[in-house]
């Protein structure tokens, strides 16, 4: 039997939580570090875990003997830098969505994975969701072609609060990382590049300084477009709904869940060996590891999004 994995994680807060559930599930992984801003807390999580090494500075953890591999749920500000930090101490790295939130940074991280020949992935979560992962199935087997996508991702988040409804100690943002889900996607999908993106936003929130409601128009060079509305102040069902429209069917993806157009549920539970994108991710992540190869969602496959955002984010401006 090879020997496990050793990974850290960085980012003890909601979303560094769902990996560590995700990895419990995988054979031949071990957590051997756990990366927290607060130590308390941190600690707190490694004992439920079992994770033996805690620390608040991600140089010890790269420090450890052994270590193979880091993954970086921490604020989107400190992605690159932290994911270039750890391919400079010969780690592989899983870099949660967003990459950056920035296009230089974004190029600087797959610049150094072109360098290094690391495993660096991105945490496009949406290309491992069995619900998408049907639809896409669907389209290389020719059996659908998708005309167009209509996505909603709403959220109530007047105050600075995470996915646990907890003080966050950054601030989120609609474009460089909830629009990235879906500019990712729509193009992954489409099997086309992006060739035109528009975007309006609405007022900029007086204390986090980001707009709160944005609308985005993308169209692919293949001619399918896709319409994008996102919210942090929409006091209603909270989450990101895709509609795929093509030329043989109507798909209503929600996170992991799959439906017809006229709501009917989709059985997708054996599209993988899991119902959890999270630990679909993780897996294709250690897989690569493994078998020394590039992975789905690797930094750059995800590159061409961060183009598409940066060239909003222009707009914008």
């Amino acid at each position: 039997m090879p020997s496990p994995i050793k990974v850290a994680l960085a980012g003890a807060g909601a979303f560094g939580l769902k990996h560590l559930d995700g990895i419990k599930l995988i054979d031949g992984v071990e957590v051997v570090s756990l990366v927290g801003r607060e130590l308390d807390k941190t600690k707190e999580a490694a004992a439920t875990y079992g994770v033996g090494h805690v620390t608040t500075d991600l140089a010890d953890s790269l420090k450890l003997p052994g270590l193979d591999a880091v993954i970086l749920a921490t604020p989107t500000q400190m992605h690159a830098a932290q994911g270039l930090q750890c391919m400079e101490a010969g780690k592989h790295v899983q870099v949660e969505i967003p990459l950056a939130d920035s296009l230089k940074d974004a190029e600087a991280v797959a610049a150094m994975q072109k360098r290094t020949g690391l495993v660096a992935m991105a945490g496009h979560t949406r290309r491992f969701n069995p619900s998408h992962q049907f639809v896409h199935k669907q389209i290389l087997a020719g059996k659908l072609r998708v005309y167009q996508m209509d996505v909603q991702t709403y959220f109530f988040r007047r105050t600075n609060m995470n996915a646990l409804g907890q003080p966050r100690s950054w601030t989120d943002h609609l474009l460089w990382h909830h629009a990235a889900h879906t500019v990712d996607l729509f193009a992954y999908q489409c099997g086309s590049p992006i060739v035109k993106a528009n975007a309006l936003q609405g007022p900029i929130h007086p204390t986090l300084g980001i707009a709160m409601d944005m609308s985005i128009q993308l169209k692919a060079a293949n001619g399918a477009i896709c319409t994008l509305s996102l919210s942090f102040n929409n006091d209603g069902p909270l989450g990101t709904f895709f509609r795929y429209i093509g030329d043989s069917a109507t798909y209503i993806a929600r996170y992991d869940d799959l439906f017809t157009g006229k709501d009917e549920k989709i059985d997708v539970s054996k599209v993988d060996v899991s119902m959890n994108g999270i630990e679909l991710q993780d897996r294709e992540f250690f897989a690569a590891i493994r078998e020394g190869r590039e992975p789905n969602s690797s930094v750059a496959q995800v590159l061409p999004c961060y183009r598409v955002l940066n060239d909003l984010e222009t707009q914008l401006n």
